[in-house]
């Protein structure tokens, strides 16, 4: 049994090779589309031949690496929550925690930036249910709030798109432009916010009143 275990470890160090190295060869210039089996191998340092003992073809290590840069980014907005106990600021701090994100993991975004609009379906689909899980994992965060379900799906949905487009920006300015964009984006977001706090009073006001929406 306990050689079992020894390979079983050896070939998830691998499988986790072959995912690190697709990530280090991605950049500003370079898409997912346009690596090779041969060049992921060789940077993971395996046989072309041995990389199908850990996926069937690179579009399955592609969606894998989708899987897991969405992953990667809904812990870091969790852990963002759980500074906010701390920070006190929600907007600030998850605005923070989304631009080390880019920083320190510029390639990952990168590949959920590109494939939620690159040609293939499979794809687009994957990175479209990273997106909503994480409007989703938002969404429940805003009910806490006092908003209904609705009202936080949309804010979530609009904070999201808004985020993401703002990280798109991100990837190609230096830190005093980031910083400066981090900023902006912390007041549309709040903007954002201020807007739909008010827009549920009205609702409220006029829903005592008998009034139409």
């Amino acid at each position: 049994m306990k050689p079992m275990g020894i390979r079983a470890q050896q070939k998830e160090k691998t499988r986790r090779s072959l995912i690190d190295a697709a990530f280090s060869q991605l950049s500003a210039d370079r898409s997912f589309s346009n690596l090779s089996l041969r060049e992921v191998a060789r940077e993971a340092g395996i046989a072309p031949t041995s990389f199908y003992r850990h996926f069937k073809d690179m579009d399955e290590l592609g969606l894998t690496m989708v899987d897991e840069g969405g992953l990667l980014l809904r812990q870091l907005m969790r852990q963002a929550r759980q500074r906010i106990v701390k920070e006190g600021s929600v907007i600030r701090t998850s605005v923070e925690t989304f631009m080390e994100f880019i920083e320190s993991s510029p390639n990952v975004f990168r590949l959920l930036l590109r494939e939620r609009s690159g040609t293939s379906f499979e794809f687009r689909a994957a990175v479209a249910r990273e997106i909503q899980h994480f409007s989703a994992e938002l969404t429940e965060y805003l009910i806490t709030t006092g908003m209904t379900r609705d009202e936080a799906f949309t804010q979530a949905e609009a904070s999201v798109i808004l985020v993401f487009n703002s990280g798109a920006e991100a990837l190609d300015l230096d830190r005093r432009q980031r910083d400066e964009l981090a900023d902006r984006l912390i007041m549309q977001l709040r903007m954002m916010a201020k807007g739909a706090f008010w827009y549920r009073k009205e609702r409220e006001r006029n829903r005592l009143k008998g009034g139409i929406e």
